[in-house]
Order: structure tokens, then sequence, then C-alpha cells
């Protein structure tokens, strides 16, 4: 038994639009195949023992146990390799509960799929999962405390700090998307223009002068003495000569911390004698160059949080504390507290061990005890100086009884110093009284304070006080994202994606959008190559200058990784044809069907599906779908456009000439496709369906009719709009046209608008794909003997596994079965065969190119297109001057000699 291959999901897939995170192993059983558990001695009973939580596994009976009367009545490894999997994590800590395990199609091999927190982990998970299940198997010894103490040391090194989380898992309550942009805690929450960055409790709302404030302890206690807030008196102290002097002035108790430290580090407090106070002054300047020392106040400690000007919580903090029992030593009674599961290294963890270094036993030596000290039963110990819950101290929520009075004075502590986000230090002798008779005065304040006190304290309320910050960032959650258009289907979606992006252009908003030749941010080209997956979606949507995403979406993007977004507004659908079938567990239409509807199926449930009426698996996926539907049609009799209509829904039409919409009862004329130049006049029905998806994709969105008429009128089909779409070349005695059709399907849709072009004779310059089935090969061959009279086979670069003989038979056999006579050559080289078919074209003759190196062909025709037209010329070597036949073989002598960038294709 082996992983064959893993991919790793972030977002909806095929296998669930809810559950994002998932790892998809394609397992090959082997000879397991033939091995179901209850055909393995001893494995029932060896798993049970090894691993007895999974009693929990209901699978599919429904009950507590299920999962082992499946083992014991016998299933397939694959299905045991997902459950282990998923235990595997849940004893590390990580809560993971969907699987499944599916056929590939291929015998013995399987795709078990189960959900991730952390991809690392998750991944070691399946790893892990089937070295187990082959020891079980053999009778051999697995070591499963190792992988379990392995697995949770991953997923603590990658998992965001509690505070961050508190703010992420608050967003995803409000259904804000998240996006984490780095490994530790930058996270973005929302999309586009609408975005907010969070660093831990930082936000991009954060003034830098208030966290500059905030962390010169002394210049912030002078900006809030002189606002009459009160503060413990103290001096900056950057000398022995200046400790002194501060000591005079101030007396014992003191409290002597560094300048611009955090989390307790070299803080001293009760300083009570001056070689104390050396020691301590000593402690802090290793942190800091200047020093300050404080007037000691009595009372307990305190953190107010203030969250945009509002005080959210209130803590009551307490240094780690241990509690004799007249056996143990202090070391021992450490010990023992940093066996609570609740506490971690450093911010892992709600609460944090106790670390046992030179500043505990310096604490334990001011109490007159040491590590090795028995403490009397109910004689307590503190064993830090400061309460930080990054040095062990604990918390109990006070929010409730604080009194308002030093509520409202934290609150003004936050205006002052000027921070969104505030943790004020407060010492007390009771928070409840007003302020004056409770002793109260600010020790510190804090940016970036940490939450975990809060969120999770040891004894009180939890207060959800990551919510407040997302309701500061986003008092309107809906305002969280900006309109996503994703449009996906077998034809047609780059047109459609690059027509919708231009008719939701207009003054002020800026669109950016996803194609197979690069990434667009307001009509500028960003990136260059295939941008249809998840990662340039995200792109996209990190993007904070983006108003509107329209992203094409690609089937081997769905597949990799899921969709790079959690939800759309509007899904479009433009078809669902054969393409592609026999890769990645796709086999058949329907197959395709399913990885296509994830982008419907993640449409929200207010915003709409676009769908091609015409397309049956279109029309059968609208059924199931949840969200509002839309058609599209060029039949305005369309059985189901009509029935739909009917029922007062959307659609968009073709009828007597005009892109029409049906919204209701009314129906609005948009455009006469003659005013539409992507539709060639009306005479290209295939770009009539892309209109028709992109009116209705913008229309659904919002997009006023004004701005969707004249945005029509204006986009044009060119190299440079559409490149490899329908681009066509004009030379003086023939034609060329370049375009995309790479399948049946598309090539169809292209023959039918070939048919309206009046020409002399028609030449197509064709390829087939390596990896698709040679029925398809076949066909694709076929379709071209019904466009062209004469056709030239040329072959990619990469023929994806296949023999360049062997396309070359496949496409002949298609060509020949649909028309022996034919006239068929071969040139292999594309570039070659362009400027063979350019040198001997006839008199009004069209020249068909059908490429995926879009920039490389389109640059050659415009070359020769120049070379015609007299803008670029080259001597003739007199000797060599010879009259061409016809006008293409001049233009091909002309180029032939030429010193230019495709003299390597000659």
């Amino acid at each position: 038994m082996k992983i064959v291959d893993m991919r790793c999901l972030r977002g909806p897939n095929v296998w669930s639009v809810r559950r994002h995170q998932l790892i998809v192993a394609k397992v090959d059983l082997e000879e397991f195949e033939e091995l179901p558990t209850n055909k393995i001695e001893g494995f029932y009973d060896r798993l049970k023992a090894a691993i007895p939580s999974l009693e929990s596994h209901h699978c599919s009976e429904g009950h507590e146990g299920g999962f082992f009367e499946r083992v014991q009545d016998g299933t397939w490894m694959g299905h045991v390799m997902e459950h282990v999997a998923l235990e595997l994590q849940t004893l590390a800590g990580m809560d993971c509960g969907f699987g499944r395990t599916r056929g590939t199609g291929e015998y013995g091999v399987y795709h078990v799929v189960f959900e991730y927190q952390c991809e690392r982990a998750g991944k070691l998970a399946a790893e892990k999962a089937l070295e187990m299940l082959l020891a079980l198997a053999a009778g051999q010894r697995f070591n499963l405390n190792n992988t379990i103490k392995e697995l949770s040391e991953i997923f603590h090194q990658g998992k965001l700090g509690p505070s961050t989380q508190s703010i992420v898992a608050a967003a995803a309550e409000q259904h804000i998307p998240v996006i984490r942009l780095n490994d530790d805690n930058l996270v973005q929450l929302g999309y586009g223009s609408r975005l907010q960055l969070i660093e831990a409790t930082l936000t991009q709302r954060t003034s830098h002068m208030a966290v500059e404030l905030a962390g010169n302890k002394f210049a912030c206690k002078k900006a809030l003495s002189r606002a009459g807030i009160p503060v413990s008196e103290g001096f900056e102290v950057e000398d022995e000569a200046g400790l002194m002097a501060a000591l005079e002035a101030l007396g014992f108790p003191l409290v002597i911390k560094p300048l611009d430290s955090n989390q307790g580090k070299g803080v001293s407090i009760n300083v009570t004698d001056i070689h104390a106070a050396h020691e301590a002054f000593n402690e802090a300047v290793i942190y800091s160059e200047k020093v300050i020392a404080e007037r000691f106040v009595q009372g307990s400690d305190y953190r107010l949080l203030v969250i945009n000007g509002r005080m959210s919580a209130a803590a009551k903090r307490t240094p780690a504390t241990v509690y004799g029992d007249g056996i143990s030593t202090i070391k021992e009674l450490i010990n023992q507290l940093n066996l609570d599961p609740r506490r971690g290294e450093g911010h892992q963890n709600f609460l944090t061990r106790v670390p046992v270094d030179d500043a505990l036993t310096a604490c334990l030596s001011a109490q007159s005890v040491s590590l090795d000290t028995v403490l009397p039963s109910d004689v307590s110990a503190a064993v830090c100086k400061v309460a930080n819950l990054s040095k062990g101290g604990t918390s109990e929520d006070v929010t409730d009884c604080i009194h308002p009075e030093i509520a409202r004075m934290a609150e003004r502590v936050a205006r002052i110093v000027g921070l969104d986000i505030c943790g004020v230090d407060v010492m007390a002798t009771d928070i409840t009284l007003p302020l004056d008779a409770s002793g109260a005065a600010v020790i510190e304040v804090n940016a970036s304070p940490g939450f975990r006190m809060h969120i999770n304290p040891l004894i009180g309320k939890p207060r959800d006080v990551g919510a407040d910050v997302v309701k500061m960032l986003f008092p309107d959650p809906s305002k969280a994202r900006i309109p996503l258009i994703a449009v996906t289907g077998t034809n047609g979606k780059t047109t459609t994606t690059r027509l919708t992006a231009h008719l939701m252009r207009q003054p002020g908003i800026c669109v950016g959008f996803t194609t197979t030749d690069g990434i667009y941010v307001d009509g500028r080209l960003v990136e260059q190559g295939d941008c249809t997956g998840p990662e340039s979606a995200r792109k996209v949507l990190t993007n904070p200058s983006v108003d509107v995403a329209v992203l094409e979406t690609a089937r081997g993007g769905i597949l990799r990784a899921g969709l790079g977004f959690d939800q759309c507004d509007v899904g479009v659908i433009t078809n669902i044809a054969a393409d592609h079938l026999g890769l990645n567990g796709v086999q058949t239409l329907e197959d395709m069907a399913r990885v296509k509807s994830v982008i419907a199926e993640s449409v929200s449930r207010d915003g709409y599906a676009v769908l091609n009426a015409e397309n049956e698996h279109c029309v059968a996926l609208a059924a199931r779908l949840e969200c509002k539907i839309a058609f599209f049609s060029i039949n305005p009799e369309n059985a189901h456009v009509l029935a739909h209509t009917c029922e007062g829904c959307l659609a968009c039409i073709y009828r007597d000439g005009y892109i029409t919409i049906i919204d209701a009862s009314e129906r609005i004329q948009i455009e006469h496709v003659r005013d539409i130049p992507a539709t060639m006049g009306g005479k290209c029905p295939f770009m009539i369906e892309n209109v028709l998806a992109a009116v209705l994709a913008a229309y659904c969105q919002g997009a006023r009719l004004s701005q969707i008429r004249q945005g029509l009128r204006a986009f044009q089909v060119s190299d440079q709009s559409t490149p490899g779409r329908l681009n066509h070349f004009a030379f003086r005695d023939f034609n060329v046209l370049v375009d995309y059709a790479h399948n049946p399907h598309g090539l169809h849709a292209l023959g039918e608008y070939l048919k309206t072009i009046p020409a002399s004779g028609k030449l197509g310059i064709i390829t087939g794909v390596g990896d698709r089935r040679d029925e398809d090969i076949r066909e694709l061959g076929n379709v071209a003997a019904g466009c062209f009279d004469q056709i030239i086979i040329r072959l990619d670069d990469d023929l994806r596994g296949r023999q360049q003989q062997q396309m070359i038979d496949l496409l002949k056999q298609g060509i020949t079965a649909a028309n022996p006579l034919c006239k068929v050559q071969v040139i292999s080289d594309e570039l070659r065969a362009i400027r063979h078919a350019t040198g001997r074209a006839s008199k009004g003759q069209l020249i068909v190119v059908l490429t995926d190196k879009v920039s490389d062909t389109t640059g050659l025709v415009k070359h020769l297109q120049q070379v015609e037209q007299g803008a670029l010329t080259a001597p003739q070597h007199p000797a060599r001057q010879v009259k061409p036949a016809n006008a293409g073989q001049q233009l091909i002598a002309t180029a032939a000699i030429r010193q230019g960038i495709y003299r390597t294709h000659l």
C-alpha cells in the first residue's frame, strides 16, 4: 500500500463546498485490495488496542463503535486510513471529523479525503496513518505517542496565537472572509478594497505614534499625568547616580523596570532596600538602556482592555503561585502546575508554563524559600514577581464588578494615547470602588495587548473580545466583501470573464480579473501566464485597490487546491462539454459537471448562478442549488427558459437580433447585436452566448443598464483585448484568424462562425492535446475536417506523454473518417507551419491558426502583416531576385531573408 499523490485543498472543492481544508491522498492499496480488514488475521484487535478512541467514530453505522463494526465485518484499508488520519490529528489537539474514501476508477486506487487544521500536520497524519496500518497488518509495533507528539509540535508551531485566533473566529462567525498572509499572525479580513489587516491585536488602523508613545513608559505616564490620570510617580534613570537620586526622591517600596520592554521582562516590584534596587536596575538594563524607577502602588494587578474607545473586558491578574501540601517541594509543586493541559510554551495555550530560571529562584529567595523547600499545607509561595500571563500568571474576569469611574478612566487613557486596542494596567486596592476610594493608578499602557486573560480566564466568565475587534473593523459585516463574479466552463470562459470585467468598469471603480493569459488590475496586466487557479484569485482579493473581482476559474485549480475564495456573488458556467476527460479522476461529463458545479454551489444564498440553458448539464445542476438561478439562452424559445421566466425568474435571451433581459414581467432590450462588436455583427453564435452570460452576470451584480450598453458597444475583439479569441488579421489577398479552440466542442462552435465568412478556401493549422483520450483527439480531427478543405497538422512542444506519430495518426484518422478528400499536410513546428501557409496562400483564402502559444503566434502574424504593408523592409540580393508566383510567396520570400526575431523558425 502506498500514497501515489497528495494534495491540500484550501477552499470550496469537489468534496465539500463548506469544508475547505481537506487532504486528498491518492492511495494504491496494492495487495490489500484483495485483503479487506476481516481477512487480515488479528488486525481488528490490534487496531482497537492501538487507538481505542476510534470507538467514538460513528462511520456510516450512525452510532459510537460504528467504525469498529465496519472493521470487524470487513472494510478496505483506504477507509481505515481515513479514520486513523483523522484520529491522529484529534489526539494531537486538532479536532477533525470529516472524511470520505472513494474509488478513482483505477483498480485498487482510492481517494482518501480527510479534514485538517494544520497543513503540515495533515500531510504527516496521512503518512503516519499509512505507516501504522502497515505495521498493524504485519503484527509489528508502532510508536503512537511519538507520532502524536510530533503532530502536536507541528500544530503548535503553525497555528495562530490565541489573540489572533479569537479575532479570526469572530470574523468567521460573521461570514467575513479570512486569509492568512504569512506563517505568523498577519491576517487579512475581508476582500479587496474593503480588507482590513490584523497582526495579533494590532490593526491597520493602529496609530504608529500611539504605539511609540505606549512603548515609552515614561513619556506615556507624563502624557497621562498632564491629562489628570492618576499614575504612579516615577523617574527615568540612565545610571547608578540617577537610580540613587530616584531612591532619595521616592523612597521605598519601588517598582524598577525597563523603559520599553514587554511581557514583564526585567520588571521588579515591591523593591524595599538599596541592595535589591541595584539588582533590579542591573536586571532592567538587560532589556533597555533606560530604566524607570517608580513608587510601588499597593493593591491588586488589573488589566482593562479598551477596544474602539469602550472598555471591553477587565481581568485581575495573579502571579503564578504554588500551594503547599506538606509533602512536595516547591520544584515538585511547579512541575505539577505545569502539567495542567491548559499550560503550554509561550503563547501556544491559554496559560503559560512557569519557567524555572534565575528570576524564579530570586523570587523564592526574597520569600526566604528555595526550590527544595517543602511548604506546609495551606501555605503558598509566589514563583514569579509579576502577574503577566507570559510568566505563568493567571487571570480572573472582573468585567461585571469594575466601578464605572475606573472603566471611564481606562477609556480616557486609550483616547489620550491614541490606541484603537489598548491594554491599561491598573493597580487598585478595590476595583469595585470609585476612582479615588479604590486607590487606583495606571501603571502601564500596552499596545497590542494579549487577549488570553479575557477569552479564557482561570476564574470567571470568558469575554468574546475578538468580536469587539471585528465590530470595530466592520460595523456592517456585509461590507467586508467586494462584488465577486466567478466564471467557469469548458469553452468561452476567458472571453466571458474579460467582457464581464469590462462591463463592470466605471469611473472610480477598479476591476481586477484573472484569465488564462494573466492577472489584470484596472486594465493593466500585472502578471502574465495562466492565472486561473486559486493563488491568482487570492492575488486579486488581497489587492487593496480592487473594488470588483471577476475571476476565471479553471478545472485544474479546483481539483488541485479548491477555490481561492470562500463564496462568490455570481457564479457563471458557460457550458460543460468533453475536455480533459480521463485526467485527475474526471472520467465522464458527469464528473466534469461535478467539478464545475463547485462554482455554482459556492454562490451566496442571495447571489445568482448564471447557467447556460442550452446545456443539459448546466440545467441539471440548477435543481440542486440553494442560490438564485439566472438562465441564458441563444434560443428564445428554450423550454427551460420559458418555464423559468413563467415563474418570474431572471433570464437573458437572444431575440429578434437583441440581447434581451427578462426580469419578472419586464422585458429589457439591451442592445442589437449589430452594435456589439464582439458578436461579429451577430454572425458568431458562441460569442453571442458569451455576451448573454456576461450581460446577465453584470446585471445580477447590479450594473446599470446604461453601463452595460455602453460597455457592449465599446468592447472590441482583438489580439489586445481578447488575445487568442477570434483575432482577425487582414492581408492584401488573404486573411488569417487566430483562435484558442483546442477541443471538439470549441472547434465546432468556431466552425459555425467560419461558415459565415466567405473565402475561396479555408485552411486550418491544428493539433491535438497529448493528455486527452484517443477518441477526443480523433474527434478533433473529425470536426476539423468539417471546417476546412485543407489542414496542416502541427505539434505542441510538449506532447504530454504522446509520441509524435501517434498524435498525427489519431488526427488523420478523425479527418479521414469525416472527409477522405481533405488535403492534409504535417509541419510539426507551429511558426514554420504559419510561414508555409501564408507563403502559399491563394487569393481570398482564410487561414485559421489554432494555437495555445497566443503571443508567439500573433506576434509572427503581425510581423508578416507589417512586412507586406512595407512597414518592415529588407534588401534583396540581386542574384536571388525571383518573381514569386503569388502575393503569399512574395510575403514569405521577403520575410525569409530578414534578420529578425523569427529567423530560427525559417
